[in-house]
């Protein structure tokens, strides 16, 4: 029997798939994107299963390829806020983070929205901070993409700092109902933050929430988000699945901790992940084999490739050999999203060599090459696979990103959960209140309340 007192505990996130290349919207099972039940679905799955959070991204403007919108993006997103606080009333203890954006928003409403949540749902709430330099989005907002690509991590750092004041502002014990003198609150404390972009002198609106404020998540690889998510972040969502490459991005972003002053348990990293089940190994691999090639279409095939060529290659048969043509610079060809070519020549190289030396067709070559990490097996296989990476120091749990909407994470939930809670890594029960709690994270302010009575 395995020693429980020593192992790591197991921390999982839901999150709701968006209408992108791992999500089998064509399937007929697949449900609404849109309608509240899926999101209601989904986080109930979460809640049954005991995870920490469901995790909600945000779209700011729908994708563009080759100056068409990209067919897998139409179905579009209801807003974040509105979806979560929604949510808090058909939940009771899952914790709840949305994605919103540090470039085109501002702190106080920002530090009003999330603070908000976090008293509607009694500290639940967490904020995906994530940036933008990319004008094609930013013509949505009224400065457009008017910041600099250097910019971005300066200005998030300083709107997380900034709604951490207006947060900040309210003591403990700033608000206190006193019934028999008839005293129901103190003046609001007055707010001053001075940086290069923000000047704020005034009051916020409400007392100090359940968590001090939300737990922040944070996304990103570069040196510079790794060094943002070390000062500022309670977890990163990291893309490094692999097992030997999330043990070095573990020990580089827990390595950096002790600078801030913070523990190695103070930032969790949960890398993205998905999964797929069979009731024999074999009967697992073929169905990973059939949903790649449901996720990547032939149409979303060449879609990728041209992004890498940054020309029109509609005409190249998706079951066929890469195109002999060199790619050209065209950084145009796919808006709204990261290209992941940089150097598109030396992409195409490597590309071919993967191509030729293992027999692939492009279709072949672009689901090899787009697949996130995925545990693919038994049950009980697939419980073991997780448990080893998080035992191994390659990450503190998983976000996991089922394919068919809202019923994907169901067969988890139920086949899953039970075998890591016999592996003893992962509980039982919810034992706290908070996402705080949940995620074995310190409070703050040293467990201190927003609102007493007297």
């Amino acid at each position: 029997m395995p020693d429980h007192r020593i192992r790591k505990q197991i921390h999982l996130a839901a999150h709701f798939p968006g209408v992108n290349h791992h999500t089998v919207w064509t399937d007929p099972e697949s449900g609404s994107q849109i309608d509240f039940e899926s999101f209601v679905h989904l986080a109930r799955t979460a809640e049954r299963g005991l995870f920490d959070f469901f995790f909600l991204a945000e779209g700011l403007r729908l994708r563009e390829h080759r100056e068409r919108i990209h067919d897998l993006d139409v179905v579009g997103r209801p807003d974040t806020f509105t979806v979560l606080n929604a949510l808090a009333g058909v939940t009771t203890r899952l914790g709840l983070a949305g994605t919103i954006n540090t470039t085109f928003n501002e702190p106080f409403e920002l530090a009003k929205q999330f603070g908000s949540l976090d008293h509607l749902s009694g500290g639940r709430a967490a904020w995906n901070a994530v940036t933008s330099s990319d004008a094609f989005t930013g013509e949505n907002f009224r400065r457009g993409g008017y910041l600099e690509h250097a910019e971005r991590y300066s200005r998030a750092a300083e709107v997380v700092d900034a709604t951490r004041a207006l947060w900040d502002s309210w003591p403990a014990d700033a608000l206190v109902v006193d019934r028999e003198r008839g005293v129901f609150a103190q003046p609001a404390p007055t707010v001053h933050f001075n940086s290069d972009q923000f000047d704020i002198d005034g009051q916020f609106v409400l007392p100090r929430s359940p968590q001090g404020y939300p737990v922040q998540i944070q996304a990103g690889d570069s040196d510079e988000g790794r060094e943002f998510a070390a000062a500022k972040a309670d977890v990163i969502f990291s893309a490094h699945g692999e097992l030997a490459d999330g043990q070095r991005f573990y020990t580089d972003v827990k390595d950096r901790l002790a600078k801030y002053g913070r523990a190695r348990d103070d930032l969790k990293i949960l890398p993205a992940a998905s999964f797929v089940l069979g009731d024999t190994p074999a009967e697992a691999q073929e169905r990973a084999r059939h949903l790649r090639r449901q996720q990547v279409t032939p149409q979303t095939a060449i879609a990728f490739l041209e992004q890498v060529w940054g020309r029109d290659l509609s005409a190249y048969d998706p079951d066929g050999p890469l195109p002999e043509i060199d790619p050209v610079e065209n950084v145009n060809i796919t808006r709204g999203r990261v290209r992941h070519a940089k150097d598109p020549r030396a992409i195409a190289d490597a590309w071919r060599a993967k191509a030729e030396a293992e027999g692939l067709s492009i279709r072949d070559l672009i689901i090899a090459t787009t697949a996130r990490q995925q545990f693919v097996g038994t049950p009980r296989q697939v419980a073991a696979d997780i448990d080893h990476y998080v035992q191994s120091d390659a990450a503190d749990g998983f976000v996991l990103v089922p394919s068919l909407t809202p019923a994907g994470l169901d067969e988890f939930a139920d086949r899953v959960v039970p075998e890591l809670q016999a592996l003893g890594s992962f509980r039982t029960e919810y034992t706290g209140a908070t996402l705080r709690d949940h995620l074995g994270l310190r409070h703050p302010h040293h467990g201190t309340e927003g609102v007493r009575a007297s």
